[in-house]
This record gives C-alpha cells, structure tokens and sequence, in this order.
C-alpha cells in the first residue's frame, strides 16, 4: 500500500486575519514537520512579480517540497454575462501563475446564489444554493460549465488541471458536483474532496462515496481548539478507505482551522491523519 502523500495548505497557518503569514514560513514549517508538500493558498500570495513566483520555487525546492496545488477564488454563478467573464479571466490568469511556478493544478469553485457576503451568510443559507428569483439552478449550472469550458483549452495548453472543489454554491451537495464533472467531461478537470464540507448533505460519508472517482485531491479538515464556524468529528480512516477504494493516490493537504495556534495544532493534525491512514490500510 502507498504511503500517505501528506502535505499541508498554507491557510493552515493564516485564516484570512488582516496580517498575512508569509508563504516561504509555511514552507519552512512544513519541511520541518516531514511533510512532502504545500498547496498555496492564491490571496495568501505578497505579490504576483515573475521574481516573487519564482522565489517561491526556488525556496520549495530547497527544502525538497513539492508545490502541488495553487488555491484560488472565482465565482461563476451570476446572471451577468461580463461579469462571469471577469472571473473566467481571473481562472486564465491564475493556470498561468500556476504553470510559471510549476504548480500542476489549481483549485476552481463553482459559485452560488449569494444571499449576502460572509461565511456566516453562507451558513444561514445553507451553502447559497437556492436561486434567486426568476432563476433556476439550471441556469446555474449551464453558466458554471460553460465557464470551465472556456478556461479548458488554456489549462490543457499549461499543463495545468483543473480541480472542482466541494466548496459550496452548486458544489454543497455531491450529486450537483459530480454532475459538473461529467457533464464537462474532460481529463483536464477533476475533483477536490474537502472532508469537513459536506456538512448539510444527510449522510457526509455517502456524497464522499459519490464524487470519491473523480477526486485527485483531498482537504483534511482538522479542528484543534474547535473550529472557527463548526467542529467536525470526522472518520478519516473510513474517508481514506472510499477513496483509496476509489482508486485515489493522489495529495492530501491538511486544512487546519482550528482555533489553536499552528505551531502546536499541526503535529497533532498530522499524528491524527497519520493515525488514520494506518488504520485505513492495515491489511
């Protein structure tokens, strides 16, 4: 059985406060705790400069991480057509700040039916997937998949994949983000599983099930010191199970939003994934 192929994203060490943790630190971090890799978080970025990206490389190379996944933020439910276009644009422009890094993937969100602008309007909403007046959630989805669709060409040229994340909007519920997937049907999009964010689905462990064939990435949620909206008391032996079961081999990036501070939070995530994984392969 392959080992797990540990690594962590850097919003485990910043969770959007008004100063930013440099990126190069997680790195340094991460190598220090054994990690095999980092995944960027793009808004944790100090700058988008060639010289910035490159120091970025060069600095995960000296300490023999891999760089496996660039995070990043676009939206493209909305009933205007310039304005899906400008997060489309955004996409184009972030495969290329991928492919300058080396970077094979990039994280892609669907979007919703924002009903408000903060994750606790998000909550209340449960994931903005009710449409607005006068729209359905078909409308949504034709929006979404064209939207990929155009950003497709440009990604398969870069060497760059695509990964849909679970990350609410039309991806809250695993049948929608599934149906995405194969309806765009392309060897250049796949999927992101994030283990803590199926949380209005009636059974988390069955959607996991469902989209488990197209994931190529999974986000380990971990929630030291409780978490910052809920807390989650995951099986991740089980969710390592389905995927493998699925035929995953892929990253797993640690997500830690737990109120502890990382220094600490971090080895206890990594012993309790590490845990799991032995549990979920022992033969």
């Amino acid at each position: 059985m392959s080992s797990l192929r540990l690594g962590t994203s850097t919003y485990s060490y910043w969770h959007f406060t008004p100063e930013k943790v440099a990126i190069e630190s997680v790195m340094e971090s991460a190598a220090a705790l054994g990690l095999y890799g980092v995944e960027i978080l793009h808004r944790q970025m100090e700058s988008e400069e060639n010289g910035y990206l490159q120091k970025l490389k060069r600095h995960a190379f000296h300490l023999g991480l891999s760089v496996y996944n660039l995070s990043i933020h676009q939206d493209f439910v909305h009933d205007d057509p310039a304005v899906r276009q400008q997060h489309i644009d955004h996409t184009l422009h972030c495969i290329d700040l991928a492919h300058e890094m080396g970077i094979p993937s990039i994280r892609v969100n669907s979007g919703g039916f924002r009903k408000g602008g903060s994750f606790d309007d998000l909550i209340a909403a449960k994931g903005w997937v009710d449409p607005w007046d006068g729209y359905t959630k078909q409308d949504a989805f034709g929006w979404v998949t064209d939207a990929i669709e155009a950003c497709l060409p440009h990604a398969q040229k870069r060497g760059v994949m695509l990964l849909l994340e679970n990350h609410w909007g039309l991806t809250t519920f695993a049948a929608d983000m599934r149906g995405l997937i194969e309806t765009v049907n392309s060897p250049w999009l796949a999927a992101i599983l994030d283990m803590g964010n199926f949380i209005f689905e009636e059974d988390m462990y069955a959607a996991m099930e469902t989209v488990a064939p197209h994931v190529w990435l999974a986000h380990a949620k971990t929630y030291p010191g409780g978490g910052t909206w809920y807390t989650l008391d995951l099986d991740y032996a089980r969710i390592f199970r389905t995927l493998l079961d699925a035929g995953w081999q892929g990253y797993c990036s640690i997500e830690m939003e737990g109120g502890e501070d990382a220094s600490t939070a971090m080895p206890k995530s990594i012993a309790l994934l590490q845990d799991a994984w032995a549990r979920a392969t022992a033969t």
